[in-house]
C-alpha cells in the first residue's frame, strides 16, 4: 500500500451537493427550499417552539402558581412514631432495661432507615413514642420534642462549630485590656515619627533656556 492508495472508510464522506446551478444539476430552480412560503424567503428564522400556529404547549399547560423559597435548606425527614417502631424491632443499638434509646443520623444511616448524611436530620412529631429515646438531631418540631420528653427521653440539637465560636470571640475581646493613645495636639510633631522620617530635600528650580541673541 502506497500513499496515493489510502481513501477514507465508505458511506464516511459525502459528496458535497452544489444548488441553483440550473434544472439539471437536481438542485437547480429552487435550491432545495420548495416554492413560496416563508422558509423559502431570504433571512426566513423560525424558533425551535413554533408549532404552525396552534396554541403552543407553554400556553397550553396550567400555571405552576405559588412561593418557591430558594434559600429552603433540605433536610431529611423521619417521625418519632417511625423512631420509635425501629427501636422496638431492634434495628437501633440496644439499650439497659429502663435506659433510652440512643438515636442519631449516623446509627438511622447505618440501620437503613434513612438514606443519606448529606442533608440535616428533622425530627418530626408524626405517630407515638412508647419508650424513652435519646435523639441526637438538627432540629426538631415542637411536636416532637413533646412527645419525647413525655416518654422519658431526651431531644438534643445539634450545635454548629460557628454559634459557639463567636460569642467566645466576643468575650476574648472584652475581657482584654483597652490601650488608649493620648491624643497629639495640633502642630506639635510626633517625637518618634520625627526621628524616623527624614528631613525633606529641597526642591531644585528648573533653569529657563538661555535664548541666543537675534545679533549672534
Amino acid at each position: 500500500m502506497k500513499l496515493h492508495d489510502l481513501r477514507p472508510a465508505p458511506g464516511s464522506r459525502r459528496e458535497r451537493t452544489r444548488v441553483g446551478r440550473g434544472i439539471a444539476a437536481g438542485k437547480g430552480k429552487t435550491a432545495g427550499r420548495g416554492t413560496k412560503g416563508q422558509k423559502s424567503r431570504t433571512g426566513a428564522s423560525i424558533p425551535a417552539w413554533f408549532e404552525g400556529g396552534q396554541t403552543p404547549i407553554h400556553m397550553r399547560v396550567p400555571k405552576l402558581r405559588g412561593f418557591k423559597n430558594r434559600l429552603r435548606i433540605p433536610c431529611t425527614i423521619i417521625n418519632v412514631g417511625r423512631i420509635d417502631r425501629f427501636a422496638g424491632l431492634g434495628r437501633l443499638a440496644p439499650a439497659p432495661a429502663g435506659a433510652p434509646v440512643t438515636v442519631n443520623a449516623e446509627l438511622l444511616r447505618a440501620a437503613g432507615i434513612i438514606g443519606t448524611l448529606k442533608y440535616p436530620l428533622k425530627v418530626l412529631g408524626g405517630g407515638e413514642v412508647t419508650r424513652p429515646l435519646f435523639v441526637v438531631a438538627d432540629a426538631f418540631s415542637a411536636a416532637a420534642r413533646a412527645k419525647i420528653e413525655a416518654a422519658g427521653g431526651t431531644a438534643t440539637v445539634l450545635e454548629f462549630p460557628g454559634e459557639t465560636a463567636a460569642p467566645a470571640a466576643i468575650a476574648r475581646d472584652l475581657a482584654a485590656p483597652a490601650t488608649v493613645e493620648p491624643p497629639v495636639a495640633v502642630g506639635e510633631a510626633d517625637p518618634e515619627s520625627a526621628e524616623a522620617e527624614p528631613a525633606p530635600r529641597a526642591r531644585r528650580r528648573a533653569r529657563k533656556p538661555v535664548e541666543p541673541d537675534a545679533g549672534d
